[in-house]
């Protein structure tokens, strides 16, 4: 049997967990420097870890954020369920501010990034059809229930590189694609959280209606702030929520989110460069050492 350990990667307006009994943490990555070091503790029994995306302080924007080192020290840290919280711009009417949305899909329109742990030496090729967990997603929509979190199920976020906003041509665009949240940071998370088979959904805070809407016009900083400080105690009650609710025991995942390499890696065990192996260690090493 394996415990379940919940993770929690902070967003904007995120940079701490309250009620977290537990103490700061760094952990090496051979990936390089994570966002900040972890914070680990427990959170209504529940074994938690928590990172800052951006840093305590937000001294990181999205792209240079190591993606690969932030998922690695989850694994290294025992994590098996994840959770992203994200602050992110509607594109639909019914997405208002303050709306929580648990995301479904994808669309990566990212393009300055780290992709994955693999490469040449280790070739691997996971599948993102299903890219986050439903059984966590169920475990998150108990948890706003509960609390009360202004909530809608399922949806598709649009990553894009940023640091800029969309322009209004790119806002429209994205409409039409049928996506129905932008954000710039859960892109490559969930593609390496898969990889690492860690079981992983997305929490997407809305802030702001992106450019697209004619009521609202282009985004502004000021009232995004302000809408993030609302959702950021909102996020840290729904945290304790699902903390309450976490089982024990960590139960095989629906979606394959924790065997997702069981048939992906295609390089032939004798080409296999060992450098990167030893980098591979945490990530893949349920199949790599067997």
């Amino acid at each position: 049997m394996i415990e379940v350990v919940l993770g929690i990667i902070g967003g904007s307006g995120l940079y701490d967990m309250p009620g977290l009994d537990g103490t700061w943490e760094a952990i090496d990555s051979p990936w390089g420097t994570p966002s900040d070091a972890v914070l680990r503790g427990r959170l209504e029994g529940t074994r938690v870890v928590f990172l800052p995306r951006h840093g305590r302080g937000h001294v990181l924007d999205p792209t240079s954020i190591n993606y690969r080192a932030n998922v690695d020290v989850m694994k290294r840290a025992g994590v098996t369920d994840l959770v992203s919280l994200s602050a992110c711009g509607s594109l639909r009417e019914d997405l208002s501010p303050g709306t929580f949305v648990i995301v479904d899909q994808f669309i990566d329109r990212t393009f300055a990034r780290a992709k994955t742990f693999f490469g040449t030496g280790c070739v691997a090729h996971v599948s993102m059809a299903h890219p986050v967990s439903r059984d966590l997603g169920d475990r998150l929509e108990a948890a706003a229930e509960a609390v009360s979190v202004p909530l809608h199920r399922g949806g598709t976020y649009l990553a894009m590189e940023g640091p800029q906003f969309s322009s209004l041509a790119e806002s429209h665009l994205y409409r039409r694609w049928g996506a129905d949240v932008i954000g710039m940071t859960n892109m490559p998370e969930a593609k390496l959280a898969r990889e690492a088979e860690i079981a992983y959904a997305t929490v997407a805070m809305v802030t702001d209606f992106d450019s697209w809407h004619p009521d609202h016009g282009e985004v502004d900083i000021t009232d995004i702030l302000a809408t993030m400080r609302a959702n950021s105690s909102a996020a840290q009650a729904l945290v304790r929520a699902l903390a309450a609710g976490t089982p024990d025991v960590r139960e095989p995942c629906s979606f394959g989110s924790d065997t997702a390499l069981e048939h992906a890696i295609i390089t032939a065990p004798e080409a296999r460069d060992p450098a990167l192996l030893a980098k591979l260690a945490a990530v893949a090493g349920r199949v790599l050492h067997r």
